[in-house]
Parts: C-alpha cells; sequence; structure tokens
C-alpha cells in the first residue's frame, strides 16, 4: 500500500484521540489495513464493526475473525473474542482516526479544503481545484465524480456520497506522496455525520446552500443542517500544521443557512452573496445562453470573470470558490479569475449533449428541489422555445421530495416527463403516482402537461420526439452516474449515453445503443 507507515497495534490505539476500553495487553503484531467489511478482512487487518441501515457490522466479527484479523473495534460488550476486542462510543469515528493513522495522518502535511451543502458542492469543488491549478499550486480533489491525483483520475464509485473514511485517507496519503500541497475534499451530510471525514484536518471550510434534502436520513431539517454545520466546528479542532495553515469559514450570506453556521463558526469567517452585506459579491452579471460574464467585487478589489457555466446559481458557486481562494489563500484575484476561466465544466452538469439536432438536449445532476428549480430557470434563459423536463424521485429515499420535485416541475417546465430514478425496492408506479399528484396540485394535467412513463429509456426518447426547433430538452436526476438501482440490482446506466442513443434514434444517425433498464420487462 502507498502511503501507510507500518504500525503496531499498540502504537495506533494510542493515536485515537478518543476514548478506547479494552481487556489484557495488546499483542505487539503489526497492521496491514483496517476495514469495516468482513469481506474484505486479511491477516493482519483491523475490523471495525457498526451498526449500518440494514445490517449490524458486529454480527461479521466471527467471518472477519477467520479472515485473520488481529483484532476488533465495535460499540457493543463483547468478551470471549480469540482476538482483542476495543470498544469504543462511535466505531465510525474511530475508524476514521484509525484510518488517518494507519496512513500517518496525511492531511496534516497538506491544506485542505472542505465543501458541503445541498447543492453545487461538485461544481464549487472542481471551481476551487482549477483555481490552484491556475495559481501554480500543486493540487489534488475528492468529489463525488471522481478524485483526480496529479494526472491519474480515480472513478469514486456508482451511486458515492464521500467515500468512507479508509477510502478518503487512502485518497490524501497518495496525494501526499504524489507531491501535492493542496486537496480539495467534497464533504457531504453523510459523510460528515458517519465520520468519513473525520481525521482530514480542514483548513478552509465552504458552504454553497442548505435546502430541503436527506430527511429521510437525518430525520428533520434541523438535523441535516446540523450535519453539514459539523464541517465548520471542525474547523477549530485542526492543529498548527508543519507548513503553517490558514483557517476560513466561508458562508453563502444569500442562504438561510447563513446566520445558523456563522453562530457556529469559531475562526475567521467570510460571506459572499448577490446581496449587499456580503464581503465578496457579484455585480454587472450578464446572464447568456453558453456563458456567464459578472465583476467579483471584494474590499480592495474588481475582477471581470467569464466563465462557461449558466445560472444564477453557478454565480454564486463562482463566488464560493473566489472567497475560498483569493481571501482564504491568498490567491491572486486575476489568477482566480484565470482558474473559473479554465473550466470547461463538470461531468453531467448542465451537459450538453449535441449530435445534429435542431433544439438544445441537457443533461443534468439536479436531483433536489431547489437544484431542480435552479436547472429548469437556467434552461428557460437558454431557449426561446419550450423546455420539456424529465425526471423522477429516488426510492428509499425522502419522499416528500416526489411531491415537491414535481411540483417544481410543472411550476417552471412547459412539459414534465416523470420516470424512474432509482426505484430500489420500492414499486416504481407508486413513487410516480406521488409524483402525479404533486404535479396536478399546480394545475398540470396528465397527458398535456405531464406523462408518466416508467422506462427511464422510453421517457428520454419521448422528450427529443416531442421537441420542436428550438425547445431544449433536459434530464435531470442522474448527470454523471453510472448506474440506475432496480430492486437491490445496480444496472449500468448513463443519461447521456441514454440521450445520444434517443437523438441518434431520432436522426437516423449512427449512435450508441440505448442502455438496458428492467422496466421494460414489467
Amino acid at each position: 500500500m502507498i502511503g501507510f507507515v507500518r504500525h503496531t497495534l499498540p502504537e495506533l490505539i494510542r493515536h485515537l484521540p478518543i476514548q478506547v476500553f479494552w481487556e489484557g495487553t495488546l499483542p505487539d503484531v503489526p497492521v496491514t489495513g483496517i476495514t469495516y467489511n468482513h469481506r474484505d478482512a486479511q491477516p493482519g487487518y483491523i475490523f471495525v464493526a457498526f451498526p449500518g441501515t440494514r445490517v449490524d457490522g458486529h454480527t461479521f466479527i466471527p467471518h472477519a475473525i477467520e479472515r485473520g484479523i488481529v483484532a476488533v473495534v465495535g460499540m457493543q460488550e463483547i468478551s470471549g473474542l480469540s482476538v482483542p476486542y476495543l470498544r469504543v462510543s462511535n466505531s465510525r469515528e474511530a475508524l476514521a482516526y484509525l484510518s488517518a493513522a494507519f496512513y500517518n495522518f496525511p492531511a496534516h502535511e497538506m491544506t485542505v479544503i472542505g465543501v458541503t451543502g445541498t447543492d453545487g458542492k461538485t461544481t464549487t469543488s472542481n471551481l476551487i481545484y482549477q483555481i490552484l491549478l491556475a495559481a501554480g499550486h500543486s493540487a489534488g480533489i475528492v468529489s463525488t465524480v471522481n478524485a483526480v491525483i496529479g494526472d491519474e483520475v480515480v472513478d469514486t464509485g456508482f451511486h458515492v456520497t464521500t467515500p468512507e473514511a479508509p477510502e478518503v485517507q487512502r485518497y490524501l496519503s497518495r496525494m501526499r506522496a504524489a507531491g501535492l500541497t493542496h486537496v480539495v475534499l467534497e464533504a457531504t451530510s453523510h459523510g460528515l455525520e458517519q465520520h468519513r471525514v473525520t481525521g482530514c484536518e480542514f483548513d478552509v471550510g465552504v458552504v454553497t446552500n442548505i435546502t430541503h434534502e436527506h430527511l429521510d436520513y437525518h430525520g428533520s431539517h434541523e438535523a441535516y443542517r446540523a450535519a453539514k454545520g459539523r464541517l465548520f466546528t471542525m474547523l477549530s479542532e485542526t492543529p498548527e500544521k508543519p507548513h503553517g495553515n490558514p483557517r476560513l469559514a466561508v458562508l453563502n450570506h444569500d442562504d438561510q443557512s447563513y446566520e445558523y453556521l456563522q453562530s457556529l463558526v469559531r475562526v475567521p469567517a467570510v460571506s459572499y452573496g448577490l446581496a449587499e452585506g456580503a464581503d465578496l459579491r457579484a455585480e454587472n452579471i450578464r446572464y447568456e445562453a453558453d456563458r456567464l460574464r459578472f465583476d467579483v467585487v471584494g474590499k480592495d478589489f474588481r475582477q471581470p470573470v467569464e466563465t462557461c457555466l449558466v445560472g444564477e446559481y453557478n454565480v454564486s458557486n463562482c463566488l464560493a470558490a473566489f472567497a475560498a481562494t483569493v481571501l482564504g489563500l491568498g490567491i491572486d484575484p486575476q489568477q482566480a479569475a484565470q482558474g473559473i476561466a479554465n473550466m470547461s465544466g463538470v461531468p453531467g452538469r448542465m451537459e450538453r449533449i449535441h449530435m445534429g439536432q435542431s433544439f438544445h438536449a441537457i443533461v443534468d445532476f439536479a436531483h433536489t428541489p431547489n437544484a431542480l428549480k435552479q436547472a429548469l430557470l437556467t434552461a428557460r434563459q437558454m431557449t426561446r422555445g419550450r423546455v420539456i423536463a424529465l425526471s423522477g424521485s429516488a426510492g428509499l429515499r425522502d419522499r416528500e421530495k416526489r411531491r415537491l420535485m414535481a411540483e417544481v416541475s410543472a411550476q417552471l417546465a412547459d412539459i414534465s416527463i416523470f420516470t424512474a430514478e432509482d426505484p430500489r425496492t420500492e414499486l416504481l408506479e407508486e413513487i410516480l403516482e406521488e409524483m402525479a399528484r404533486g404535479a396536478e396540485s399546480q394545475g398540470a394535467v396528465l397527458g398535456k402537461q405531464f406523462y408518466l412513463v416508467p422506462d427511464r429509456g422510453d421517457a428520454i426518447r419521448m422528450a427529443v420526439q416531442m421537441a420542436k426547433p428550438d425547445d431544449l430538452v433536459i434530464a435531470c436526476g442522474k448527470g454523471h452516474e453510472q448506474s440506475m438501482c432496480f430492486g437491490e440490482t445496480e444496472y449500468p446506466w448513463d443519461d447521456r449515453v441514454a440521450m445520444r442513443a434517443a437523438l441518434a434514434e431520432l436522426l437516423g444517425v449512427p449512435g450508441p445503443a440505448m442502455p438496458y433498464l428492467p422496466t421494460r420487462e414489467r
């Protein structure tokens, strides 16, 4: 393994800044890995058990022991094991610190910028990354799309939020080994709540916005907001680093989260926004079909910015990235503007698909009510014709979103097509019925303003077949993702491939085949 320092079991345990209880004397055996999955356990590994959403990792302790592990970390009262058992109050927190210690705390030798929020995290993370490169820094990034380590691009998975702690620390370790000095780390609410980014020693924390999302997991908006807020309380916990380090919280002055997050911050903070009162503002905004132009105005500078990104929300994302790098890291405003100009876009974020058709076709990741609203408002700016919007809502997730997504689409699109989006073990027909009721509450009529098409491939076909010259078709909810879940099976799926396949069929030109989904057999 790259970047880890061989430790013995007692040495690793000494690194944990949490209480650990065990009986007897810990054997002086080498530790060769940390895992939370008993299937990945190997001789020399520590197995960390914690309760999951479906199964409890403690039940797999015997299986992990059979595979040769040297110790178990867990939360239950357990005795009589053939290997040392270390009890902690929070196994996920222990997993994070064990992983950081195993790789010899790689974040301690880099400047770490964390980005959280409901929408815009990936775009803002990539903007910051491009600014760092433009300023001459050796930088890496870990986002929900991929991890970039020098010249290597690593796929972070199918349906990934923030990777689990061992993977995060492994990426950081590889970045350190590659000589990188800065890293941008996207931090989701799950990643923060489940301690996946604990031990990452954040120097700068950035929030995009906090709107309706993940209430199925967090239970309430207050709990969801508190999970996001952990990024900002963690800033004050970061120790001083050998190279010196900034400490800054970057808050969205326009967002409803501003006052709450400001109350949590114990380090210097700056704000950005479109309204008066923000430390960093945008003025002279010019919205165009394929780009944005505006001035970033700070206390002692005014910097023109141009980007191929579109929509008002991307003005906000650019401001967030500008604040983090210029106000947080001291990067020259001109270099920051160059970094923003250098970014050609983020996969699956307002990504244009063109195969010679007479209308616009776009794939976007918008999967929350606010993101869908912003995507459709932007789509309206981009076309003189109709907006034909395709969306869904995931199974086994926040049910209220189904109604809200449909309401937004019915309000802002000329035609809405509701379809599959990871129904998982729920009945897709019932999900679509809930969306139908949301659209009808806004006065939309089935068969006129909205349609229910269970098969996502057929839904995309229908959208492009309905489109007239100058219309805009936008498929929302999947973006860059590479699979769709039916039952418990992940089927290969890419909205961009599906859009190209539908356009090729429409135009009678060569193109990819429409990906398979099981809805065609139902």
